[in-house]
């Protein structure tokens, strides 16, 4: 048997309920096909995960567990996985979503991009004791992170480097190139954080939280500022290193009125529709 966490449905508007969590047993999957059978070892939260609580995501259902991120070890393989001896025993790193593969321009699949976890898109969860997936959705977990470590990567780390890396190119996220993460503190700002500073990137983050600051220029960044105020955007200029008179790109998960002056702040020929500098 298998133990899984579901949502439960009570009355209650969209941002005013709160659903509650329930533990149900159900029996353990058998996988078909090209499939692998999971026993997860560890899973993470993401915010969306209080927003399907809040019925403030797409999709909601009771009837998927919960759980976009997850780590675990290969038990089982399906009759047509190619080389079961690969993988058993293998510890692994789920991908939370599916539809979305290559393209540097968005989703291939016409559904779009589906997250795994508490939603009629995608019937996958990882809050629960097995799964099954389809082997071309694992990939193996680097030996030097720990189970915690493993399943906190997958979502926030592919959104942050898909915005760092794919869309604002791989030129202006690449040693000596200047950019600024707005609103540090969050999974995803964070997760661009550390993907610049290893890829050798000027990073520059703002915040109303000086202790954020504190903790981004910790971690590598070369310097913050308190959005709130007068003229940080100017403060920022002067902060760049020479020969730098603007930023190559901006990753944006702030959004509001700081979009319109950050993007003044770009060099010629970017734009932030798509939250970073275009190739």
């Amino acid at each position: 048997m298998s133990k899984a966490i579901y949502l439960t449905k009570i009355d209650g508007k969209p941002g005013q309920v709160y659903y509650p969590l329930s533990v149900q047993t159900q029996a353990k999957p058998t996988p078909q096909g090209r499939e692998l059978l999971i026993k997860l070892t560890a899973a993470s939260l993401n915010h969306r995960d209080v927003f399907l609580r809040q019925h403030l995501y797409p999709g909601v259902t009771f009837d998927v567990p919960l759980g976009a991120d997850g780590v675990g070890m290969v038990v089982a393989a399906g009759p047509e996985v190619i080389d079961p001896q690969r993988w058993q025993g293998k510890r692994v790193i789920l991908n939370p979503g599916i539809g979305w593969e290559s393209s540097p321009d968005g989703p291939e699949d016409p559904k779009g991009y589906r997250i795994m976890g508490g939603t009629k898109l995608y019937n996958k969860g990882t809050l629960q004791e097995y799964v099954t997936i389809e082997e071309s959705e694992v990939e193996e977990a680097p030996e030097h992170l720990s189970d915690a470590e493993a399943a906190a990567l997958p979502l926030t780390g592919l959104t942050g480097w898909r915005a760092l890396v794919v869309k604002a190119g791989d030129k202006n996220s690449s040693k000596g190139a200047a950019i600024l993460v707005t609103g540090i503190g969050g999974g995803v700002a964070l997760m661009v954080l550390r993907f610049a500073v290893a890829r050798g990137v000027n990073v520059y983050v703002t915040s109303s939280s000086e202790e954020k600051i504190k903790r981004a220029v910790e971690l590598g960044a070369k310097a913050g500022v308190n959005y709130k105020e007068e003229g940080w955007e100017k403060k920022l200029l002067s902060l760049l290193p020479p020969g730098k008179a603007a930023f190559d790109a901006i990753i944006d998960g702030a959004g509001g009125d700081a979009v319109e002056k950050a993007v003044k702040l770009l060099k010629v020929g970017c734009d932030l529709s798509l939250s970073a500098c275009n190739k």
